[in-house]
């Protein structure tokens, strides 16, 4: 178990730190160039999540858990308080204040909800919890479907209006994962009622085509961006990171359906 954590703790790290940090650049990208305070407080978290992001990858495997515990404590703090700036940022943006800014108020939500879940994940590893397979399943899919039905409205936006038919594109998707999204919802209020394995199966198996689909367009569009191919305002370091997010949620669904193998039909319950 001592070997897991330490394990899982660093690939979490390794995978969100990443993210955070880009977070910070793609919120600075947004300031306006009067917002000098926002701008270097951005900069501050890119710095502080790149040294944490090369410091996970510095630690080995082998570290001693007591070591790894304390790595997760110090980015818990960190997370928290990049939490609390993406919702003052959040905060000024509805209220007017930064009149001209180019951050989206919903991809300031959606930052913010990532850092959330990076937070809580680490809290879970060093309290050793362990969430039931049936319930992380639905977690972590309404989790994760917002997510990709945002990135879809993002990309959306954010292409050229002249780029017609990958703007429907993107536009379907959007509508795609909404219904995703509203379905995993109602498994959710229907649980424990709801998570048989057939229905669990059937749920992981349809989100893991339309995953799959979603991941392939945001590839195209990644590579069509960095060869100058297509016309928008995406950086292509956003193209790269929203392609990361979804091959991440492809790769926990298909952990979760071989876990969901495992499960006999007496329904008994394993943890993930």
């Amino acid at each position: 178990m001592a070997d897991l954590f330490v394990s899982r703790s660093l690939e979490e790290i390794r995978f969100w730190s990443r993210i955070m940090k880009e977070h910070s650049f793609f919120l600075r990208l947004g300031f306006r160039c009067e917002d000098t305070q926002l701008i270097n407080e951005a900069t501050q978290f890119y710095r502080t999540f790149e040294a944490i992001e090369q410091k996970a990858l510095s630690f080995p495997e082998e570290t001693d858990p007591a070591t790894i515990y304390a790595f997760n404590q110090e980015v818990h703090t960190a997370v928290s308080h990049i939490w609390v700036f993406k919702r003052k940022v959040l905060g000024l943006i509805l209220t007017c204040r930064l009149p001209g800014q180019t951050n989206f108020p919903l991809l300031v939500d959606h930052v913010s909800r990532e850092a959330r879940y990076f937070r809580n994940r680490l809290e879970e590893l060093n309290q050793g919890k362990l969430e039931p397979l049936p319930d992380a399943i639905i977690d972590e899919n309404v989790f994760f479907l917002r997510i990709m039905a945002d990135h879809a409205k993002f990309i959306g936006h954010l292409l050229d209006p002249s780029e017609r038919k990958l703007v429907d594109q993107a536009r379907d998707f959007s509508h795609d994962f909404d219904q995703l999204l509203y379905q995993a919802r109602d498994m959710d209020s229907m649980r424990p009622q709801s998570q048989t394995v057939p229905l669990l199966n059937q749920f992981l198996d349809q989100n893991r085509v339309s995953v799959a689909s979603l991941k392939d367009f945001k590839k195209t569009a990644r590579d069509l961006i960095e060869q100058c191919k297509i016309k928008s305002i995406i950086h292509p370091l956003l193209a790269d990171h929203v392609f990361r997010e979804a091959e991440r949620f492809l790769e926990i669904i298909e952990l979760f359906e071989r876990s969901l193998t495992g499960i006999s039909s007496s329904n008994r319950v394993l943890h993930h």
